[in-house]
């Protein structure tokens, strides 16, 4: 087996490009257990997704998990599937398409703009691989992760570093660790929210859930569960909403140990006995809409409230290819592409004055 992946031919008529790759979780390729299975086990075999010692964890990944687990994710699945595929790659795919638009816009036709996924298809190497053959020799890596975890961000950084190790001509990288406090990030969210308030009116308590990881990793010096709260403090100032108006919670816990808390399932439903007429619930920490987000929290989120007694429900869907997202992702991108763009035009009128003065004293 060859030690390096295959090189593009060498050209020396080429001019070297510049591209932005956004880098999200992952999708199974269909529905279906058969396709759950191989995802799941690319998944849940990460060490950074899974710390627990390999020979104990690799006996409940194959010998439980990975024979029960795929039928039941895949009728969950199912239930969200579109006709172009998965949502999280269908959102995915679009916001790559309308943040090269929104590039462009500002000038930057030359830029390549690409995604893929941590897990499952694109793959992280198939795609850097395909930029190499644009003749691409910068990519500025964009985990799409508002807040960094060593599961989320890191993991999918590790995915372009091993990909790097295993090319001879190396591109010059960089790389986006997290932006949960951007100004253009907060300000998207909040547009999302208003839009979605203008439209429905207002609730009597906005919950916002993300996604949740075992507690000992903040132990550990993961800053995922500060910049959570920083997020949600600074979305709530942007909505100039009071302390007791919004709450912080985190989903998706997985196994019997103890994850970050408050856990939304149980916020959802001590909400609910309260007799809370209407709640909101907006997932921040996804840019993207999911499995996580219109299964678990649209309908298992609604039904867990509407159970404990509470009243109106509605899910604020996630940023997508919401323009004011998409400019501001356009925003941070160019932010962190200074020293790689190239040198901004200069106007005409500009160059044509300069000319005539110096014409007038030769």
């Amino acid at each position: 087996m060859a030690r390096y992946l295959d090189e593009p031919a060498f050209r020396h008529d080429y001019t070297p490009r510049t591209a932005v790759l956004l880098i999200n979780l992952g999708t199974p390729d269909a529905p279906t257990a058969a396709a759950l299975r191989p995802y799941l086990k690319e998944f849940l075999s990460d060490t950074r997704v899974v710390e627990i010692p390999r020979a104990v964890w690799w006996f409940i990944l194959n010998g439980i998990i990975l024979n029960t687990r795929p039928r039941k994710s895949a009728a969950k699945y199912a239930t969200v599937w579109t006709p172009e595929g998965g949502p999280l790659l269908v959102h995915t795919r679009h916001q790559a398409t309308a943040l090269a638009e929104a590039l462009q816009a500002r000038g930057l036709s030359d830029l390549v703009v690409d995604f893929a996924m941590r897990y499952g298809n694109p793959s992280v190497e198939s795609v850097m691989q395909k930029l190499r053959g644009q003749g691409v020799e910068r990519i500025l890596l964009f985990p799409m992760y508002p807040q960094y975890a060593g599961s989320s961000s890191a993991t999918a950084l590790d995915a372009a570093f091993r990909t790097l190790m295993k090319m001879r001509n190396m591109p010059e990288v960089r790389t986006v660790r997290h932006f949960h406090d951007s100004p253009a990030y907060i300000a998207a969210l909040a547009e999302n929210v208003r839009s979605h308030w203008a439209r429905h009116g207002r609730p009597d308590k906005l919950v916002m859930s993300f996604h949740g990881v075992p507690r000992f990793t903040l132990d550990k010096g993961d800053p995922y569960h500060c910049e959570c709260h920083k997020t949600g403090r600074l979305l709530a100032e942007a909505l100039e909403l009071p302390r007791d108006a919004y709450e912080v919670c985190f989903q998706s816990r997985f196994g019997r140990a103890e994850w970050l808390q408050p856990y939304t399932t149980d916020v959802l439903t001590q909400l609910g006995q309260a007799g809370t007429r209407r709640i909101d619930v907006i997932c921040p920490g996804f840019v993207a809409d999911c499995l996580e987000t219109l299964e678990e929290i649209a309908e298992e989120g609604k039904e867990t409230f509407h159970a404990a007694g509470g009243g109106e429900y509605h899910y604020i869907p996630c940023l997508n290819s919401s323009p004011a997202w998409i400019s501001g992702l356009a925003e941070m991108v160019v932010s962190q592409l200074q020293g790689w763009l190239p040198q901004t035009r200069e106007n005409p009128a500009l160059r044509c004055e300069r000319a005539q003065k110096l014409g007038a004293k030769q």
